[in-house]
C-alpha cells in the first residue's frame, strides 16, 4: 500500500488512514524481531569480511610481531611466486568443469524423475544423498574408489582384458577433471531438485499441444520445456559456478593440492599460506576469492536474467 501525504492525505477514508497508522506501528515491531538475524550476519560475515580486506594490505606474518601496511606487496609478492596467477587459472577451470557436469547431470535426471510417483521419489531420495553427506567424507570416499588398487580400477579390469592400475588423482589434467567431477557428484541432487520444480511449473497445455501437433520428445524438451526453464537454469549455474569458486574440502580430502600444484585453488593455497604463517597473503588469496565470484557472478547473472525476458 503507497503512503500518501500532503494535501491529498486528508481526503483519504477513516479506514484507510487507521490501517496505514497500524503499519507505520508496526515498523519498530518488525525491526525489531530483524536485529538479531542483522547481528549474526553482522558479526559473522560483514565484520570478518571487512577485517580480512584490511589484512590484506598489511604485512602481517608468525615470524614478527609487527604488523605494518604494504599495499598491494602481498598481491605483487603471491604472483612473483607464481601462486596467484596460477591458482585463479585452475580454479576457473575447476569452476567451470564442476558446473557443467552438475548441470548436465542435474538437468538429465529431473528430466528422467519429473514424473511424482513412488520409484521416482525414492531414486531422488538416491540421488539426493550425496547433498547430506560432508565434502571431506565424500573426498575420503573417492580417493579410496579411485586409488590404483581400488574398486574402479578393480572393476575395469574385471569387464576389460588387462589390468588397470590407472592413478586418477596422480597426474595433472585428469586430477582436476577428478576432483572437479566429485565436487558435482556431490550437489548434482539439488540442482536435480531445482530442475524437477522448473519442469513440474510448465503447464501440461503447452507439451499436450505440441504433442499433438506431432513434435517429438526432444523437439518438447528444447523448444517448449528448456526456455521455461530459464529461471531454474539461471538459479542452478550461477549457485554451482559460486560454490566451486569457494571449493575446499573435496580438494584437500582427495589430492591436498596435487600432484605438484595441478589442484591448488585459491582456497587450498589459502589455506597453505595461513598454514606457514603469512597471514597478509592468506587475507589477499581471500579477497582474491571475493573479488572473482563478483566479477564472474553479478555479469553472468545478469546476461541470465536477460535471457529469461528474451525467452
Amino acid at each position: 500500500m503507497t503512503t500518501v501525504r500532503g494535501p491529498a492525505a486528508g481526503r483519504l477514508s477513516p479506514a484507510v488512514r487507521a490501517a496505514t497508522g497500524r503499519r507505520h506501528a508496526r515498523r519498530p515491531a518488525l525491526t525489531l524481531f530483524a536485529l538479531p538475524s542483522i547481528a549474526l550476519v553482522a558479526l559473522f560475515f560483514l565484520i570478518p569480511f571487512l577485517a580480512n580486506v584490511v589484512f590484506a594490505f598489511v604485512r602481517w606474518t608468525g615470524y614478527s610481531d609487527t604488523i605494518s601496511w604494504s599495499g598491494l606487496t602481498n598481491f605483487a609478492l603471491l604472483n612473483q611466486l607464481g601462486i596467484l596467477g596460477h591458482a585463479i587459472r585452475i580454479t576457473v577451470i575447476y569452476a567451470v568443469i564442476s558446473m557443467v557436469v552438475q548441470n548436465t547431470v542435474g538437468l538429465g535426471l529431473a528430466t528422467a524423475l519429473q514424473r511424482t510417483n513412488r520409484a521416482n521419489t525414492i531414486f531422488r531420495s538416491i540421488f539426493f544423498i550425496p547433498v547430506l553427506m560432508s565434502p571431506l567424507a565424500a573426498g575420503y570416499i573417492w580417493a579410496a574408489v579411485l586409488s590404483p588398487n581400488g574398486p574402479a580400477n578393480a572393476f575395469l579390469s574385471a569387464v576389460l582384458p588387462g589390468t588397470y592400475h590407472y592413478a586418477y588423482l596422480g597426474h595433472d589434467v585428469s586430477a582436476l577433471v577428478t576432483v572437479a567431477c566429485i565436487d558435482a557428484w556431490k550437489w548434482s541432487g539439488l540442482a536435480t531438485l531445482v530442475y524437477i520444480a522448473g519442469l513440474n511449473r510448465i503447464p501440461a497445455q503447452l507439451t499436450e499441444a505440441a504433442d499433438i501437433d506431432g513434435a517429438g520428445s526432444w523437439r518438447r524438451f528444447w523448444s517448449i520445456k528448456f526456455p521455461l526453464l530459464a529461471p531454474a537454469v539461471t538459479f542452478n549455474v550461477v549457485i554451482t559456478l559460486v560454490g566451486a569458486f569457494s571449493a575446499l574440502d573435496a580438494v584437500f580430502a582427495t589430492t591436498g593440492g596435487g600432484p605438484g600444484d595441478a589442484t591448488t585453488l585459491l582456497n587450498v593455497a589459502l589455506y597453505n599460506q595461513y598454514g606457514q604463517s603469512y597471514f597478509g597473503q592468506a587475507s589477499a588469496l581471500g579477497l582474491v576469492v571475493t573479488l572473482l565470484v563478483v566479477v564472474t557472478a553479478v555479469p553472468l547473472l545478469g546476461w541470465l536474467r536477460r535471457r529469461e525476458v528474451q525467452m
